[in-house]
């Protein structure tokens, strides 16, 4: 088998495997070979499920050779954030405190992927609890694959690296704030953040329960759209998933946005705040997308720069109360960004949460208001490429330096949080040092099809999703 067909987009894994073209056993057997390779540069993974893949790799061609019927994801490989349970595979949300957790169940999420014929292949790296300003990783920092002296961003770290690098087809991240698509930018791949509801939560180790939204990253859209369509849809087990039927999102996949209104974001993307390489390669995306026929207009909506204040309140307060009784028994063992983040939220006033909560009110109402007149908004996905690590982990010793690192940056991802709306993550070019830029593609409540619409029909006039970091 080639060593090119770990770099194809899953669903064209998935039609090879169905014609009896490509071999799973052959295919999980070259990503565990690549994982040994790179992972102890990248530390993407925190476990690899090697024994089970390979056996599940087996059963799956077996299938094919039967004739079996096959379901959309059948002998294709995928990876999981370490937030979501996995029977028999411990589960550390990125923590020492839960190094030692092993679930008896799978989150709805894997058991769907493994029921449509997926392969585990493991559990990726993560910021502890999915927080974010983790500074020691317990199991290995994560590094960018474009250049490892690089942050991934996270917080679904390892899926981003993965990704990226070819060491799953596709994999899960959950995004609180951005955590599906700031890695999906920093990493140069396609990232979904679902809409609020869409996507079941049971077996996923919570943040914020008014804000987790699991999500597929790809190296294109449509394998977004296949995962989306694969874990989408009422659980009983999360009361709070919608009971909407799941549309097919690969048919919307036809690359017209003839008639389709856009709108950019002013406030995000000629802000102050927002790097030139970055501006610029947004605003060369909304010329292509004006050349594939979709009418493009500037939308002000002078709200979102306050996004990142108003999201961390909330985020780390519903944090904070999760994790009060640990903190108490066992506080050292958090890392300790983790610890001043959370014990720092703990102690915000109820009022201060409260207009936090008002200010999310009125960001959504601005949002829905946008999206009332255009099909899409679109924004920077992050207001610059990836920092170093050294950079990003350095410690912040100004008001100045912790107003851009906690509030402006967040800024970006975060209102589509704040408003529980579908936005996707679509690589938009190269910095000069070679880094990824990202275009970020916000739409209207449960039209996540519409959003992979407009990114897919970017991303086929385009080939920035088709360059490979050289590793």
């Amino acid at each position: 088998m080639s060593e090119d067909a770990v770099h194809l987009s899953a669903a064209r894994q998935a039609a090879l495997i169905r014609a009896k073209e490509l071999s799973p056993v052959e295919l999980v057997q070259a990503y565990l070979d690549r994982i040994d390779r790179l992972d102890g540069r990248l530390h993407a993974y925190i476990t690899v499920t090697r024994e089970t893949a390979l056996a599940m790799a087996r059963m799956a061609e077996a299938a094919v050779l039967r004739g079996l019927p096959l379901g959309p994801l059948h002998g294709v490989t995928f990876a999981v954030k370490d937030q979501f349970d996995t029977r028999g595979v411990r589960t550390t949300a990125g923590s020492r405190l839960l190094a030692d957790n092993v679930p008896d169940a799978d989150a709805t999420v894997v058991s769907r992927l493994s029921a449509a014929g997926g392969i585990l292949l493991g559990k990726l790296n993560l910021t502890e609890f999915a927080l974010g300003g983790t500074i020691r990783y317990p199991f290995g920092q994560p590094r960018n694959p474009w250049n490892t002296d690089h942050d991934t961003g996270g917080s679904s770290a390892g899926s981003g690296s993965a990704t990226a690098a070819a060491l799953c087809a596709v994999s899960l991240g959950e995004d609180t704030g951005g955590s599906v698509r700031s890695p999906a930018s920093w990493c140069g791949v396609a990232g979904h953040r679902p809409t609020w509801g869409l996507v079941s939560r049971h077996g996923c180790i919570p943040l914020a329960w008014s804000l987790d939204a699991p999500g597929p990253l790809g190296r294109t859209v449509e394998d977004c759209a296949l995962v989306l369509g694969i874990i989408a849809g009422h659980d009983p087990s999360d009361p709070l998933t919608t009971r909407r039927p799941t549309p097919d999102y690969r048919a919307v996949l036809t690359g017209d946005v003839r008639g389709l209104r856009v709108g950019v974001i002013r406030e995000l993307t000629l802000g102050d705040d927002t790097d030139r390489e970055t501006r610029d390669g947004v605003l060369a995306a909304t010329k292509v997308l004006a050349g594939l026929g979709a009418v493009v207009e500037d939308v002000s909506l002078p709200l979102v720069p306050r996004a990142g204040a108003a999201f961390m309140a909330i985020c780390d307060s519903e944090g904070a109360a999760r994790h009060l009784q640990a903190l108490r028994t066992r506080g050292a063992d958090y890392d300790e960004g983790t610890r001043r983040r959370l014990l720092t939220a703990a102690l915000l006033p109820a009022g201060l949460v409260h207009k936090a909560q008002q200010a999310r009110a009125a960001i959504r109402a601005q949002i829905l208001g946008a999206l009332a007149g255009h099909d899409v908004l679109v924004a920077p996905t992050s207001p610059r490429p990836a920092p170093t690590i050294a950079n990003y982990t350095a410690p912040i010793t100004s008001k100045a330096q912790a107003i851009t690192h906690f509030f402006t940056r967040r800024s970006f991802p975060t209102p589509a949080s704040l408003a529980g709306v579908p936005a996707m993550a679509v690589p938009c070019g190269f910095s000069a040092a070679g880094l990824p830029l990202s275009l970020q593609i916000i739409g209207r409540r449960f039209e996540d099809a519409t959003v992979l619409r407009v990114g897919h029909a970017y991303e086929q006039a385009t080939e920035w999703h088709r360059r490979r970091p050289s590793l």
